[in-house]
């Protein structure tokens, strides 16, 4: 069924820019005739242009594990306050975006902030091609701005760093042996009612081969809490082993684009200019609002042609200072 809604939805595509092309042809031979069509013509543009980039990202999705679905981790960096109000601030601009794609998102572990945003969050983003979209947000994410939390208005410099793992199915299958794990449970620290508070149904799972920890308390059960922790460390552990096999391949192609953890990838700033600029793409964004917003599919689809051709983004906007 889903292979089925995929074709359906290539074909209702093509459909859409053959649709497209035709009114466009007969836009500009009335143009050609005399008519006062340009406003009509900006628009179908405007339209014709989106559909075309939105075929290509498409296209541009042929990794192994690009159409899962995917687990987003946020930490934010140094700077206690600043950055967790930082971290928070990505967390609502991807779940805007998963809201503008329908994608389903569920917040499994959530560490509030002392006084204000959040000390780590993850949170699944169920939906096809999910994973492969959001790799373009692996790295560190740099924020400036004028501090709401500084009494003198000084401007400040946060990060946060986000990481991106596919979602593993019972297809493939990792050998997660018992004798390596520890499982622990523990209260909810979150908000919640009374049992979620009162209650052991928070679980946290190390794998002491990798020192992976993984935890969930979002659900009142104990058992559902350990059934989606054990899903997150399928899919680290998928990862981790991946990691292992390609770090050869990484280090030729660092020169290429660095999407490793910890790599400052873009940079959002709020004063004294606004600009919203990606470095490795070189794409620039002046409306920083929409961006923050969710609206980040220029910036998905910019990276995926980057990793694809190695061409980075002609923009009239490169040239602003950092």
């Amino acid at each position: 069924m889903q292979e089925r809604k995929r074709l359906e939805r290539t074909l209702e595509d093509d459909h859409k820019i053959v649709a497209s092309l035709s009114d466009l042809d007969t836009l500009f031979e009335l143009a050609r005739e005399g008519e006062n069509v340009n406003g009509d013509i900006t628009r179908e543009l405007k339209s014709f242009s989106e559909a075309l980039e939105s075929v290509e990202t498409a296209m541009l999705l042929s990794g192994e594990n690009d159409a899962r679905s995917a687990i987003i981790t946020i930490h934010p960096g140094a700077g206690g306050t600043e950055s967790q109000d930082w971290a928070e601030m990505l967390l609502r601009m991807y779940l805007r975006w998963a809201e503008r794609k329908a994608f389903n998102t569920v917040i499994t572990d959530r560490l509030e902030g002392e006084g204000a945003g959040i000390k780590s969050v993850t949170f699944e983003v169920n939906g096809e091609n999910a994973y492969g979209l959001l790799q373009s947000e692996i790295g560190v994410h740099r924020l400036v701005r004028i501090s709401p939390f500084d009494a003198n208005a000084r401007r400040h410099t946060s990060f946060a760093s986000a990481f991106v793992y596919p979602q593993i199915d019972e297809e493939i299958k990792i050998d997660i042996r018992a004798d390596d794990l520890r499982i622990d449970t523990f209260r909810s620290s979150g908000a919640g009612g009374q049992h979620v508070n009162m209650t052991d149904s928070a679980v946290r799972i190390t794998h002491f081969p990798t020192g992976i920890v993984v935890q969930c308390q979002n659900e009142r059960s104990q058992h559902k809490n350990r059934e989606s922790a054990m899903k997150q460390l399928r899919s680290r552990l998928y990862e981790f082993e991946l990691e292992k096999k390609q770090e050869a391949a990484r280090k030729t192609e660092a020169a290429k684009a660095d999407i490793n953890f910890g790599s400052q990838i873009r940079s959002y700033v709020l004063a004294p200019y606004r600009m919203i600029k990606d470095h490795r793409t070189k794409l620039a964004i002046g409306d920083v609002d929409r961006v923050l917003n969710g609206d980040i599919d220029s910036l998905i689809h910019a990276y995926l042609v980057f990793r694809k051709t190695g061409k980075t983004v002609n923009n009239d906007k490169d040239d602003l200072p950092e």
